[in-house]
């Protein structure tokens, strides 16, 4: 096996790899200990940043099924984030 860590070895995207899964579980620690909130823009920043990671390094390694895992936690992170930092309409009074 070669270990070496050119920008196209497999290493590197193992490490990418590994990297996202850590900002997965670091995400459900911080969420399941109340150290963030499920509403939380940080939580959502934290997926996205997770599932870019895990999504460069099937770019080696290509799987379809972790793939579309990945663009859905993308496509949802983004949107959440959207969301979050629309400004609230409040309705006259």
């Amino acid at each position: 096996m070669d270990w070496s860590l050119t920008p196209t070895s497999g290493v590197v995207f193992d490490v990418i790899g590994v990297l996202g899964f850590a900002l997965y579980v670091v995400n459900y620690a911080l969420l399941t200990f109340n150290k963030i909130t499920s509403q939380s823009h940080l939580y959502f920043w934290l997926n996205l940043a997770a599932a870019s990671l895990v999504l460069v390094s099937l770019t080696q390694a290509f799987n379809l099924a972790s793939v579309l895992i990945q663009l859905f936690w993308i496509a949802l992170s983004l949107a959440a984030i959207v969301v979050r930092l629309r400004p609230v309409d409040h309705p006259a009074a």
